[in-house]
């Protein structure tokens, strides 16, 4: 049920937002899921995704994931390239 409401309504808004989703993972053994959340605006990660959180498309989505979280972290990175450079 969570996936399901994921992919129907926060996928699509943050992509209108600018973000991409670059990959997304569930364990049924932990009940854990973890995406991975792209955006390459000049304003940065945290602006944007303020801006989504703020907006009054994300306050009106009919259907809120909030009862399914028990923990939520947010953990900001950075593409490490696979292959060394060579000079």
């Amino acid at each position: 049920e969570f996936i399901e409401g994921w992919r129907t309504y926060v996928v699509p808004l943050r992509e209108r937002y600018g973000f991409k989703i670059v990959a997304a993972f569930d364990s049924k053994e932990t009940s854990e899921f973890v995406w991975i959340v792209g955006y390459d605006g000049t304003d940065g990660f945290k602006a944007a995704d303020a801006r989504y959180y703020n907006s009054q498309e994300r306050t009106k989505l009919p259907w809120d994931p909030t009862p399914y979280l028990e923990n939520v972290e947010l953990r900001l990175l950075r593409g490490v390239p696979i292959y060394a450079q060579l000079d």
